[in-house]
């Protein structure tokens, strides 16, 4: 999946407009990035074209906003 799709993704999700899910998705990419062990962290982009990777990363993200009462 391409960040593209991740921002309409995010958005649909959450209801929010473009410009303010490219900024959740990239501080959630950065956020990811800056915690996950370097070897990890590293393989964050690659990770972003996975399409199977980011759908699993995806759902999880849902489940989590889930908790926040968003679906």
């Amino acid at each position: 999946m391409k960040m593209d799709e991740l921002i309409k993704t995010v958005s649909e999700k959450t209801g929010l407009p473009e410009a303010q899910a490219r900024k959740a998705a990239e501080a959630v990419i950065d956020f990811l990035k800056e915690k996950l062990p370097a070897p990890l962290a590293g393989q964050i982009d690659a990770v972003i074209g996975n399409e199977a990777t980011t759908k699993s990363a995806m759902d999880i993200l849902g489940k989590g906003m889930s908790l926040f009462g968003k679906k």
